[in-house]
């Protein structure tokens, strides 16, 4: 399963915000091999920019691990409001 993770980051804590949920990512494909990519929308509302953490092919017990490392990371000091979680799996075509 995929997770998808989204949650807004007032623009003026961005650049701060950025190197913290990278080095939490290098440290989670390094520790669990999976997959990892941090994206935003393109544009910012009333100063607030969307982002949004992917993390590839990963176990049931990964949304664990990772919020054992947001909570490590500090993350919650530079979001507004909540993590929001999506789980997608593969569609597998009917025989």
């Amino acid at each position: 399963m995929d997770l998808y993770i989204y949650y807004r980051v007032d623009q003026t804590l961005a650049d701060a915000l950025l190197p913290q949920v990278q080095a939490m990512q290098a440290g989670l494909a390094a520790a669990s091999g999976v997959q990892t990519a941090l994206k935003r929308r393109p544009e910012s509302k009333d100063g607030v920019q969307t982002w949004m953490e992917v993390y590839g092919a990963t176990a049931p017990e990964f949304a664990d691990t990772l919020a054992q490392a947001v909570a490590q990371a500090g993350l919650s000091r530079y979001i507004s409001g909540e993590r929001h979680s999506e789980v997608f799996v593969d569609v597998v075509p009917c025989a």
